[in-house]
């Protein structure tokens, strides 16, 4: 954002504007009730960036926090803007690119401010239009917008503790769904999902089963003797344990045995 740029939505100076190129590329018509306006109220800020975002999935692009501005622990206004927004010089040959339209210095924004009077967030300027094509059709394929169902959630977890590859949890969405073009996700999604939720899930439950364990040994032998601290409940911090026989050598040796849980 250029200086002119951060002047004219500078709070003290705020113009109410609305901004529609013919020249925008969506390819998409949205209801009206969706689409962000001057002059639109919200109680909350998070209620106008949960809107905008609902209506760039509809359009087919994604969005971003460009700037806040806070005075004191209070925010005053947010800049939210096409995620293709900028410009800038890549280190990776266009022939490797994977994403090569990233970074079009896309227009397409919306401007929040907190009204003092009355406490509430309004819209003050809108920028409509794109630099680059919209594909409302594609737009659940955009990392904001990506979200896994429960059942392929549970799917993959059932896999993965079955042993199956993802490759293959994958694929097996792909046969039902007829094409991966019917997918809202790729494999990446299925891997990411696994290392984020579903290992979490199989550590949570070991640390359990390790202190459901540690309480049968000493109900079986009150000289066992053993303290296990979790952090969160979720994971072992740290673990000790001596049963009767290793308490009493321990008089004669001395010494403990260690190991790391990582």
């Amino acid at each position: 954002m250029n200086d002119s740029t951060s002047n004219q939505l500078n709070e003290n100076n705020l113009v109410y504007s609305s901004e529609t190129n013919h020249a925008d590329k969506t390819s998409c018509v949205v209801d009206e009730k969706f689409v962000p306006k001057v002059e639109m109220i919200f109680t909350i800020l998070e209620e106008a960036g949960k809107f905008y975002k609902h209506y760039s999935k509809l359009a087919g692009f994604s969005t971003k926090i460009r700037n806040t501005t806070r005075k004191g622990d209070e925010v005053k206004n947010q800049l939210i803007v096409c995620s293709r927004e900028g410009r800038w010089k890549s280190k990776i040959s266009p022939t490797l690119k994977t994403n090569p339209s990233a970074g079009l210095n896309c227009p397409a924004m919306i401007y929040v401010h907190i009204m003092k009077d009355v406490g509430l967030w309004t819209i003050s300027k809108v920028v409509m239009n794109h630099s680059h094509p919209c594909c409302p059709d594609q737009a659940e394929m955009l990392k904001q917008h990506k979200k896994l169902s429960m059942f392929v959630c549970r799917t993959i977890e059932t896999n993965e503790e079955a042993g199956i590859r993802p490759s293959k949890t994958y694929q097996s969405f792909v046969a039902a769904a007829g094409s991966h073009r019917e997918l809202s996700f790729i494999e990446k999604d299925v891997r990411n999902y696994i290392t984020r939720e579903v290992w979490n899930i199989f550590q949570q439950d070991d640390a359990k089963e390790f202190g459901k364990y540690l309480l049968r040994m000493k109900e079986k032998n009150q000289n066992f003797f053993f303290e296990l601290n979790l952090e969160g409940d979720h994971c072992i911090k740290h673990a000790f344990w001596a049963d009767a026989r290793s308490r009493a050598a321990c008089e004669y040796f001395g010494g403990v045995v260690s190991f790391d849980t990582t």
